[in-house]
């Protein structure tokens, strides 16, 4: 079983050494991680914000109080990216509209997920 592994491994390396040898110098800055832009650096320090928060949440063990405490950075970090979609500038009506709705609701959410927090004694 290890040797077919194995095999199947160095296969692996010999049909992608191909693409890995590629020159992609020119896409810098197109690499995961690499905002383009001021909207996109607003959008990954927001998804890094929430990741770090997720990860704090202390676990009760009660289904209810975790989601609670898993959703609200989740749902922070929805409407951070969307408030940056909307000074960006860029005005096209359907984006436009469901960042307006975005904030509004998770706003809206947040609000109720730490009052029932808070009536479960968690918050």
């Amino acid at each position: 079983m290890r040797t077919l592994a194995l095999t199947l491994a160095a296969l692996g390396l010999l049909a992608a050494g191909p693409v890995l040898a590629q020159d992609h110098s020119g896409h810098s800055g197109h690499a995961a991680g690499m905002p383009t832009d001021k909207t996109s650096a607003a959008y990954m320090a927001a998804m890094t914000r929430m990741d770090e928060a997720m990860k704090a949440a202390p676990m009760a063990g009660k289904p209810g109080i975790d989601f609670a405490r898993m959703m609200i950075p989740h749902h922070q970090s929805a409407i951070d990216m969307a408030k940056a979609y909307l000074a960006s500038g860029e005005t096209d009506p359907t984006i436009t509209r469901i960042a307006e709705d975005v904030v509004a609701s998770q706003e809206r959410e947040i609000t109720e997920l730490r009052a029932w927090l808070k009536t479960q004694g968690a918050e």
